[in-house]
C-alpha cells in the first residue's frame, strides 16, 4: 500500500475496550481501557450503555489531539442482524445500524461499537466498516448438520483474529495463506477452535459447542439442561445463571483469572490443577477432532488470544496435539486486522460485501434442484 490511510479503530468489550489510531495496519496510538464489570452490569438501558462507551472513544480522540474529520474511515468491531456473513468488509449502512439497534445480538461491546460507529459516521460523513464479523459463515453444509432434522447449526467464531493470525503465520513461513491449512484456537474469556483452509473458515467449535473456558460452560449434556427445566424449582433467571454466569473456571474455582489459578496450582491446590488441566484437555480434543476435517493435512496449529501467553496451559495442549502438526503461539491481532482490512478496501485491493445479501443459510438448499 503506497497511500497512508488514517483509520480510527473501535473495538469495545465487556471487560476491556481498545481504541486506536492507525495508518493502514500500523498502530500509531492506542489505548486499552479496563472496565468495572459491576458498573457495566448495572447499566441496563441501551442509551446509557452507548454513552458509557462513547465517552471513552471521544476521550481518546481528545487526549491524542485527533479529530474524526481527519480520518479516512472508521474500522468497527460490530454486527448487524444475526445471520450468515461472508468474510471481509461490510459498509456500516443505515440499515445495518438499524438492524443492530432494533435487535441487539452478541455481547454488549459489539452493540455499542456498532452504534457509536454509526453515529460518528453519520455525524461527520466518514465511512465506517465492519470486518470479519463474528457470525461469518462459509462452512460447507456437512459441517452445519446436527441430529435435529431441518435445523442448521449457527456458525460463530473469533473470525477477525483467527484469519489475521493465519495470514501472518503463512507469511512468516513463506506460504500463500490462500493455499494453507491451519487449526486455530483463540484462547480468551471465551474460546473458539476452528479450521482455516485456503482463506476460508470451514468448521468451528464455538463457545457453546466447544470446550469450557474461564467464563463459558461450553458443551453440556442435553439431559442436564432438560433436568433444570423439568425440576420446577428453578426460575428462568436461575437457569440463566447456572448455564451462563457461574460457569467455566469461575464456576469451579470462583475466579476466571488464569494468573490466579496458576498461582493456586503453584501453591499446591490440587483441585485448581485438575480443573485447569481439564480445560487444556478439552481444547486438545477440539483441535484433534478438527484435524479429521482435513484428514490430518495441517500446516500448523496456532494458539492465540490472551491466555495463549500461559506456558502452563499451552504446554499441556502441545503435549496432546503436536502429533498433528507444529504448534505456534501468536499474539492477538484484532486491531491490526480491523485497520488492515479497511485499508485494503480503501486501496481497492478488497471489495466490500453487500449487506443486503446477508441472510440465513438454508440447510439442503443446494440439493433442492438435484
Amino acid at each position: 500500500m503506497d497511500k497512508k490511510w488514517n483509520i480510527l479503530v473501535i473495538n469495545l468489550g465487556s471487560t476491556s475496550s481498545k481504541i486506536a489510531y492507525c495508518q493502514n495496519d500500523e498502530i500509531i496510538d492506542q489505548v486499552e481501557l479496563l472496565h468495572d464489570s459491576i458498573e457495566l452490569k448495572n447499566i441496563k438501558d441501551p442509551e446509557s450503555l452507548v454513552a458509557f462507551y462513547k465517552k471513552n472513544v471521544l476521550g481518546f480522540l481528545d487526549e491524542k489531539g485527533l479529530a474524526i474529520t481527519e480520518m479516512d474511515a472508521l474500522a468497527v468491531r460490530g454486527i448487524g442482524k444475526w445471520s450468515s456473513y461472508r468474510h471481509g468488509a461490510y459498509l456500516l449502512t443505515p440499515q445495518l445500524g438499524e438492524d443492530c439497534r432494533s435487535s441487539p445480538v452478541g455481547h454488549r461491546g459489539l452493540y455499542a461499537s456498532t452504534m457509536i460507529g454509526d453515529d460518528l459516521s453519520r455525524t461527520y460523513g466518514v465511512p465506517a466498516y465492519l470486518y470479519d464479523v463474528v457470525p461469518t459463515d462459509e462452512v460447507p453444509d456437512i459441517a452445519s448438520i446436527c441430529g435435529i432434522a431441518n435445523y442448521r447449526m449457527r456458525i460463530a467464531s473469533h473470525t477477525l483474529n483467527c484469519r489475521a493470525v493465519a495470514r501472518k503465520a503463512a507469511e512468516n513461513s513463506g506460504r500463500d495463506s490462500n493455499k494453507s491449512t491451519f487449526i486455530i484456537s483463540h484462547l480468551g474469556g471465551g474460546f473458539g477452535t476452528l479450521v482455516y483452509k485456503d482463506g476460508i473458515i470451514i468448521d468451528t467449535y464455538s463457545a457453546e459447542t466447544g470446550c469450557f473456558t474461564p467464563e463459558r460452560a461450553g458443551r453440556v449434556p442435553v439431559s442436564f439442561v432438560t433436568s433444570l427445566f423439568a425440576d420446577g424449582k428453578y426460575s428462568g433467571q436461575d437457569i440463566e445463571r447456572i448455564l451462563k454466569k457461574d460457569v467455566g473456571l469461575f464456576g469451579h474455582l470462583g475466579t476466571s483469572d488464569c494468573l490466579e489459578v496458576e498461582k493456586r496450582i503453584t501453591n499446591g491446590d490440587k483441585k485448581a490443577k485438575l480443573v485447569y488441566e481439564a480445560m487444556a484437555y478439552q481444547v486438545s480434543k477440539d483441535i484433534s477432532a478438527l484435524g479429521a476435517v482435513v484428514c490430518g493435512k495441517v500446516d500448523a496449529i496456532i494458539l492465540t488470544g490472551g491466555i495463549s501467553k500461559s506456558a502452563m496451559l499451552t504446554g499441556w495442549i502441545k503435549e496432546r496435539v503436536s502429533y498433528i502438526a507444529q504448534v505456534i503461539i501468536m499474539p492477538s491481532m484484532e486491531m491490526e486486522a480491523l485497520a488492515g482490512g479497511v485499508a485494503r478496501v480503501l486501496n481497492g485491493d478488497e471489495h466490500v460485501n453487500n449487506y443486503e445479501e446477508v441472510g440465513e443459510r438454508i440447510l439442503f438448499e443446494s440439493l433442492a434442484d438435484a
